[in-house]
């Protein structure tokens, strides 16, 4: 077994990415409540990610999430590719730990409108990927897919061996991401990733459609 990397301090093992939400923001906001009552006392980092919203429906429900998070304890980063362009400045009055760069925004240098207490977080898919994602300062990465996934059918998939590879070579704590669940932590583990982030297997119910 590798080694653990090691962690940034108050980071959980389990990353859980919201869907899509769905018609209701009311039962989406359930389902975020259900799904961190479900996991005390050892609560996930969230991650707010939904596009396609009104910017003003997005800030609302960006707050209400956050008002969710901060009533079960549980950090939350807001995914940055819901809104056109990045303004850190403008996605964090919100109030929220820090933001998330899908794998297109990797370029963009918003560590510098991050306070030093606030958390950055990078989709990786590969490792000229991760090398982008420790050049802009991040504090964190998920990497994907690792097995197949109902979200992105057909796509090529790391493997376990793929993933302890990549793991290896990052100096940054990696959540392995695609087809896992909480089960899977243990292998994730040994692959030398620091935990797994999910979507499905860490919501309840059908994970919102996604």
């Amino acid at each position: 077994m590798q080694a653990e990397p090691a962690s940034r301090p108050g980071l959980p093992a389990l990353y859980l990415i919201t869907p899509q939400p769905a018609a209701s923001d009311a039962a989406f906001l359930r389902g975020l409540d259900d799904a961190l009552r479900a996991r005390r006392p050892d609560l996930p980092l969230v991650q707010f990610r939904a596009h396609g919203l009104r910017h003003e429906h997005w800030r609302g429900l960006a707050r209400d999430v956050l008002r969710v998070c901060r009533g079960h304890g549980a950090r939350l980063l807001l995914n940055a590719g819901a809104l056109d362009g990045v303004d850190a400045g403008a996605l964090l009055e919100i109030g929220a730990d820090g933001l998330h760069l899908p794998a297109r925004l990797l370029p963009t240098q918003v560590r510098r409108g991050l306070a030093c207490r606030q958390w950055l977080g990078a989709s990786c898919h590969d490792a000229a990927q991760l090398r982008q994602a420790e050049r802009i300062g991040a504090d964190l990465v998920t990497l994907s897919p690792v097995l197949p996934t109902a979200s992105h059918p057909g796509a090529q998939t790391l493997g376990w061996s793929a993933l302890a590879r990549l793991c290896r070579g990052s100096a940054l704590p990696v959540y392995a991401l695609g087809g896992l669940g909480a089960q899977h932590l243990e292998r994730a583990r040994a692959a030398g990733a620091h935990g797994v982030a999910a979507i499905r297997q860490l919501w309840p119910g059908d994970g919102g459609g996604q």
